[in-house]
């Protein structure tokens, strides 16, 4: 399915679990931790600016955010996780809302999971992975940031994801960078491909 990236628009933020509407799209997740680029990845993506806010603070986007690419697709941003300062209430909130949209029967068509590729996985990331491996959804790895590591360093992180990351060898994966590009067209085409 080819899909028109520059006509995506701002369907809906939900904060709560009582927000959610009814799943009438294909939904394509972008999951990840805060602060690993995600905003920054959706914007590339969709060849806008400023769709996705990107925060200068990490823990602030706070909404499951739905974006309408067409009458059939959304891309949804969830919440990124695992930023320290924030409440415990604040992590029990995100937990529920994120737990009651997987939970909601939607059409998930893929789940884009974002690692930081100049860091092992945290504790939040594994977790994540195994949910998904555990929920039998389709998901692929989007390793990002990769504009800030030297090839070596990158070949070298790669080699440690692959004892890190569990199933990691038959998990898609691509490399990107928001701030070059890098791994953009791949990435559509890996979404496209998911699609169909």
């Amino acid at each position: 399915m080819k899909l028109n990236y520059g006509q995506a628009k701002l369907e809906i933020s939900c904060g709560t679990a009582k927000q959610l509407e009814e799943n009438k799209f294909l939904e394509v997740v972008f999951s990840g931790r805060s602060n690993v680029g995600k905003s920054s990845l959706l914007n590339k993506i969709l060849g806008r600016k400023a769709l996705a806010r990107v925060s200068s603070a990490p823990g602030k986007t706070a909404t499951i955010n739905f974006y309408r690419l067409s009458e059939e697709v959304c891309f949804v941003d969830l919440p990124g996780y695992g930023y320290a300062k924030v409440s415990k209430a604040e992590k029990q909130r995100w937990k529920e809302l994120v737990g009651a949209y997987f939970s909601s029967g939607r059409e998930i068509a893929l789940v884009v999971q974002l690692i930081d590729c100049r860091h092992s996985p945290s504790a939040q990331d594994l977790q994540m992975i195994n949910f998904l491996i555990d929920g039998e959804f389709p998901f692929l790895l989007a390793f990002t940031k990769a504009d800030k590591l030297s090839k070596s360093q990158l070949a070298e992180r790669m080699e440690a994801f692959a004892e890190e990351i569990p199933m990691f060898e038959s998990i898609a994966k691509v490399v990107t960078s928001a701030e070059k590009g890098t791994g953009t067209g791949e990435l559509k085409s890996l979404i496209e491909s998911a699609l169909a």
